[in-house]
């Protein structure tokens, strides 16, 4: 079983929101589902995998700049700032944060609902650190 862990956090780094879909699910699923409940903010850091029209547009709406760079197979390149671009090491460190929870990094639980509780779990007790 493989799964996915999509990830809110805030500016320094502290995990806000999950969301889990299937390994072989799209990035955009979990785009979809995060971006009603984001929380306001001026800027939205992301990797090349929520790259999608529909996406910068329902940030644009809620008032969040985006900062994602394009897919590589895009027409028209979208530029984006890599200077901030280079801040999203936070959100790395939040993800390898959760791994040292043995428990999450080793995927014990074979139930997607017990392991996205684990999850949610070691983030509330990452979150006060």
């Amino acid at each position: 079983m493989n799964t996915k862990l999509h990830a809110v956090t805030d500016a320094q780094g502290r995990p806000i929101r999950f969301f889990m879909t299937a390994g072989q699910v799209s990035d955009y699923t979990g785009a979809m589902a995060l971006v009603s409940s984001l929380p306001k903010a001026d800027w939205l850091l992301a990797d090349r995998g929520y790259d999608a029209d529909w996406f910068r547009d329902a940030l644009e709406d809620k008032g969040i700049k985006v900062c994602i760079p394009g897919r590589k197979n895009r027409k028209k390149p979208i530029k984006h700032d890599k200077r901030r671009y280079k801040r999203r090491y936070r959100i790395e460190i939040m993800f390898g944060r959760l791994k040292d929870w043995r428990r999450v990094a080793t995927r014990y639980d074979r139930c997607p609902i017990v392991f996205l509780s684990a999850g949610t779990l070691a983030a509330t007790v990452l979150f006060w650190l």
